[in-house]
């Protein structure tokens, strides 16, 4: 994700080395936006249910990939810290991860233990050891993959483990199963943000027992929407979004433009609202966790689920609003 708000946040530093053991209040000095606030307390929290059990979960919350990641790798992690402040205050509770992004994963279990959040976040990491040039996955190198994540969150079950983008299900799935099993984690799913694998993912979901997928999907990046949405419903499987905002490509697309009348009408106030709630208004996605790392940005994604969602109708007319505008230039 692209930061899309202007406004700066001020923090004192706080260096990784110096983060453990710290006392931080998660309320600690959070200024709100005024009005923001008001409607957070007036609208309603949009939560999905995970299908295989029925739990709600909030339907936005936060990816670790992108700023994040980069922020992770600093030695000033405050940002951080606020940010997993700021989305606990307002009602967000799910957060993705995956060993792959650099120092999220144990960065953020340094944050979220010392916020004490890391019993009342809905915590999903992944798992990705496959053997290079088609040769299997080690098993052994995936446990001590598995038990690393366990380590960072510091606690002993955890909520979702997924295996990151088809990395030798045939291995890792039974794996993951195993825990499951043995009430180590609770979910059970696999990820793929890229197009080549959805014919591979879609053999997945019709023959293998899965509680989750992960895919990349956005206004202008719709192909899931043919079968493994569908085909999601169908088997009763929940849907994690990694990438409403087509990474940067949307804040390319949209630039300093206004968000449209008519956005008011399903409570959209900012271009990063409206994208975050045409992903939700498609029956299948169970939740959307777009990478940030300001806590201004945090606080403008958790409006993406308050108040009114965009029916079949306006998600069209979003659909005819961002196709009009200039193609992102080219990387």
């Amino acid at each position: 994700m692209t930061d899309h708000t202007q406004g700066k946040h001020r923090s004192p530093v706080l260096s990784r080395r110096h983060f453990i053991g710290a006392s931080l209040g998660a309320g600690a000095a959070l200024a709100f936006n005024p009005g923001f606030l008001a409607f957070a307390q007036e609208a309603a929290l949009i939560t999905r249910a995970i299908p295989s059990t029925g739990e709600l979960i909030p339907a936005v919350g936060l990816g670790s990939s992108a700023t994040f990641a980069q922020v992770a790798r600093s030695e000033d992690i405050s940002a951080l810290q606020s940010v997993f402040a700021r989305m606990a205050e307002l009602g967000g509770r799910v957060f993705d991860t995956a060993p792959s992004y650099g120092a999220s994963e144990e960065v953020a279990g340094q944050i979220v233990q010392g916020l004490g959040l890391q019993e009342t976040l809905f915590w999903a990491t992944k798992l990705n050891v496959a053997g290079r040039g088609g040769s299997p996955a080690d098993p052994a190198a995936a446990r001590a993959q598995l038990e690393t994540s366990f380590q960072r969150i510091g606690k002993p079950v955890i909520d979702l483990i997924q295996v990151h983008n088809m990395g030798d299900p045939a291995v890792q799935l039974p794996l993951l199963r195993e825990l499951k099993e043995q009430g180590r984690i609770r979910y059970v799913g696999i990820t793929t943000t890229f197009e080549e694998q959805y014919d591979s993912l879609i053999q997945v979901m019709r023959n293998e027992p899965l509680d989750f997928i992960g895919i990349d999907y956005a206004v202008d990046n719709r192909d899931v929407e043919e079968v493994i949405l569908p085909l999601a419903m169908e088997r009763g499987i929940a849907v994690l979004n990694y990438a409403p905002f087509g990474r940067t490509r949307l804040w390319a697309r949209v630039g300093d433009r206004p968000v449209p009348d008519y956005a008011h009408e399903f409570d959209a106030h900012t271009w990063g609202q409206f994208f975050l709630k045409f992903v939700l208004g498609h029956p299948a996605i169970t939740a959307v966790t777009p990478a940030t790392s300001r806590p201004g940005n945090m606080e403008d994604n958790i409006g993406g689920m308050l108040g009114r969602l965009p029916d079949a109708a306006m998600r069209q007319r979003m659909i005819a609003t961002v196709e009009a505008l200039p193609a992102a230039p080219s990387a």
